[in-house]
């Protein structure tokens, strides 16, 4: 009598199928995402700087060879977002419109392969712990596992990027060396010069300052990846695509309240040399000094700025996101 075929063995796959929809999905998100809310981000490095401090401590204006300030009339929550207006129209009116799209080039060059990496890493990190360790099961701990593994690469890998955007950002007519004077807020223009004058004054550890702020920052995205995960729209249509950007924009909004300072400790990290000293020299010194010289109310420097940025670029770049991913699943 024949013995019966042996059933073969399941094989488990590391990653999913159409993994690279994940790769796609996040970086077309995040692009977007950028263009949209530049401006936001130009007036947020620039508030979180102390390089800017007394020019935006009132809301004011260059006027010829005189300055005219606007007094703050009360400094609350409200008026942060109307001050955050107002530096905007300044920017362009001193500046140039295009001055409100200063590191845009190396945001998009940065922005499309960090939300790759970042959406690649823990859209199939969560497969692959779950499938390793919890029988395939997914659950809080494998979401929060996945998202601090997705941040600790995307900041790695990105890092001397996002150096770059922020020198740029922080430019102005005053202070622009005279290798990006020709092109200050060309989107691409300005970033080889900028990269050279990195280089040359600080070395291949100048792309890496504010490094050690960007993984505190690993919090942020893992509080905003268990958030919306906990919050998913519900239903169908119109209401399950409003919960869902509801989701992103609220997981966003409550990550960034909670773990804001370490975005004004990692851009003072980044400000470049002042008179070829580094003000700025690492995380708990940076800390103790900003507190020391300007009170604890600056770790929320550009808040309003940040999350006028932060909120529509979530709910953009999660919606296109959740879209190509749905669009790819039914094909």
């Amino acid at each position: 009598m024949a013995s019966p075929a042996p059933t073969p063995t399941p094989t488990t796959t590391w990653l999913p199928a159409k993994s690279w929809q994940h790769f796609l999905a996040g970086g077309l998100g995040g692009m977007c995402g950028a263009v949209v809310t530049s401006p936001f981000d130009v007036v947020k490095t620039r508030l979180q700087s102390d390089l800017f401090r007394q020019k935006h401590a009132d809301v004011g204006a260059v006027m010829g060879d005189s300055v005219v300030l606007v007094r703050r009339p009360g400094g609350g929550l409200l008026w942060h977002f109307v001050e955050t207006a107002h530096i905007i129209r300044d920017i362009a009116r001193d500046e140039t419109p295009r001055a409100l799209f200063k590191g845009l080039g190396p945001t998009l060059v940065g922005v499309i392969p960090a939300r790759s990496i970042n959406f690649f890493t823990y859209g199939n990190g969560k497969h692959i712990i779950a499938n390793r360790f919890n029988d395939g099961q997914e659950n809080s701990y494998i979401h929060l596992c996945a998202a601090a593994i997705a941040g600790v690469a995307t900041g790695t890998a990105t890092n001397p990027i996002w150096v770059v955007k922020t020198r740029l950002q922080l430019l102005t007519s005053n202070n622009l060396p005279t290798t990006t004077a020709t092109s200050p807020a060309s989107f691409f223009g300005g970033s080889i010069p900028m990269i050279r004058q990195i280089a040359r004054e600080e070395g291949i550890r100048g792309f890496y300052k504010g490094l050690s702020a960007s993984y505190l920052g690993v919090t942020e995205g893992t509080i905003q990846w268990r958030l919306a995960a906990s919050t998913n729209g519900q239903g169908g249509g119109l209401q399950e695509w409003a919960g869902m950007l509801g989701s992103a924009g609220t997981a966003k909004c409550v990550a960034s309240l909670i773990t804001y300072p370490h975005e004004v400790l990692r851009t003072r990290l980044r400000q470049p040399l002042v008179n070829g000293q580094k003000k700025y020299t690492g995380l708990i010194q940076t800390l103790r000094l900003v507190i020391a010289e300007e009170g604890a109310r600056s770790l929320y420097g550009g808040l309003s700025a940040h999350l006028m940025r932060v909120v529509p670029n979530a709910a953009v770049m999660y919606s296109i996101y959740e879209g190509i991913l749905r669009w790819g699943s039914n094909r």
